[in-house]
């Protein structure tokens, strides 16, 4: 029997470069603006899965808007 795989529900800020393939300045930057959401708990940033989600629908959205 195969064992799924889960995602984590919520990522770190490296973690969240890895899955994106961005720099650290970029996802920094998308925080920043709103791009992308986070969550605090205590001093802890996290990035929720979901974010990282509708990040990724904006981005077809916009690239589909754009042609």
């Amino acid at each position: 029997m195969d064992t799924p795989i889960l995602e984590p529900a919520l990522y770190r800020v490296p973690d969240a470069v890895r899955v994106l393939n961005l720099s650290r300045t970029v996802v920094y930057d998308l925080i920043r603006t709103g791009r992308l959401r986070t969550v605090c708990e205590g001093r802890a940033r996290r990035i929720p899965a979901s974010a990282i989600r509708d990040y990724v629908a904006l981005l077809e959205k916009e690239a589909h808007t754009t042609r």
